[in-house]
């Protein structure tokens, strides 16, 4: 190593920094990412992260890592001009490289207090595996608040001469792209999923409108923090169905904002006439089971009572009959013998939002019928 040259903290380091933190009983804040072209947002989030306690340890993804998760055009920079840059921020007190896709091992290495993540992400949709070593070491996991407008995407897009702002991104219709109307009832994890696919290129589509029938949802905040119109939909006095009033208002919507494709993402009524008859064949359910096994609800503990060795998701076009139309395309996932039902569920979710987005971006190849160029 040259002289000057900056090297990354190592693990024995970290441990030694939180082992004395410890003894001062004082607070190890960990986070992690690729960090790839340092912006405004990350300066933010990671001055955030170092206020919830006494020294922030940041997880650098190797190069070899993001090319894995991103892509061979990535990284922008090597892994040690990323951990040179932010080793050089007030906030930050040490920097880590790390070669795994995951940081799993790092969390359970380090057994750091609080492990802090971007607003992109909720307790839900981390990673399985990285929930657990969280949970094992017991840290607690704060999510903080995203910053609008500031991305590594948004910043690429300005150095190209886009200059649309991230919120467009997601919401502008792009050329040859779908025009999708995302309905859902809780938390939002799959739309989540959609969005992020389309900032990162990797699903050609534009948002055009959220339907949630309970007001406040977590579908609908996601929605109105991607810039989204986000509508709520009285769905009426009867639980899991929708009044003849709520299903010709969602229909209206959805007609209204020229929507292609009609995503179903944890919505929890069943759709009828004059939706089903309108949008025929054009839209999409995410079930978290290998159909035609196991429909309806508590799919995963279905599998799990029947002795399933295996349990997955599917990706099927709605129709009259409850998770009963065209399949399109399904992943499996292993049922492990201690599995409770919530633990497979988070397994399905992980390929859910990979295959959802997936097969929503091979829609005209697999030809599938779209809005009618005529009518809108």
């Amino acid at each position: 190593m040259a002289d000057g040259e900056y090297r990354p903290a190592t693990l024995d380091e970290v441990r030694r920094l939180r082992a004395e933190l410890n003894l001062q009983k004082k607070k190890l804040v960990f986070t992690n990412g690729c960090f790839d072209l340092l912006h405004a947002g990350h300066v933010r989030y990671l001055k955030q992260a170092r206020a919830l306690g006494d020294a922030l340890v940041v997880a650098v993804n190797s190069d070899a890592s993001v090319r894995a998760l991103k892509g061979p055009t990535r990284p922008i920079q090597s892994q040690n001009d990323r951990a040179e840059i932010l080793s050089a921020l007030r906030s930050v007190d040490k920097v880590i490289v790390f070669d795994d896709q995951r940081v799993t091992k790092l969390i359970e290495d380090i057994r750091p207090h609080i492990y802090a993540k971007g607003g992109d992400y909720t307790i839900e949709s981390l990673n399985e595996e990285e929930h657990e070593a969280l949970e094992f070491v017991r840290a607690d996991i704060k999510i903080l608040p995203l910053v609008q407008g500031r991305s590594t995407t948004a910043t690429v897009n300005r150095l190209l001469g886009n200059t649309a702002p991230e919120k467009e991104i997601v919401v502008a219709s792009p050329p040859g792209g779908l025009r999708l109307g995302v309905l859902g009832s809780g938390k939002g994890s799959n739309f989540a999923a959609i969005i992020s696919a389309i900032k990162r290129g990797e699903l050609n589509a534009a948002v055009a409108v959220t339907i949630s029938d309970v007001q406040n949802s977590g579908v609908m905040k996601l929605a109105e923090s991607a810039g989204v119109p986000a509508v709520f939909v009285d769905p009426g006095p009867e639980p899991n169905k929708l009044a003849k009033p709520a299903q010709k208002e969602i229909c209206d919507h959805l007609k209204k904002h020229h929507v292609d494709v009609v995503v179903l993402a944890g919505f929890m009524r069943v759709l009828k006439s004059p939706v089903l008859s309108t949008f025929k064949d054009r839209i999409v359910n995410v079930h978290p089971s290998l159909l035609p096994k196991f429909k309806g609800l508590d799919a995963p503990q279905q599998a799990i009572d029947e002795g399933e060795i295996e349990s997955g998701c599917t990706v099927h076009l709605v129709n009259e009959e409850l998770d009963g139309g065209r399949i399109l395309e399904q992943a499996t996932v292993p049922i492990h013998i201690r599995d409770t039902a919530e633990k497979l569920h988070e397994r399905i979710k992980e390929q859910e939002h990979k295959l959802l987005p997936k097969v929503l971006n091979e829609w005209r190849e697999r030809g599938l019928p779209v809005w009618s160029e005529g009518k809108k």
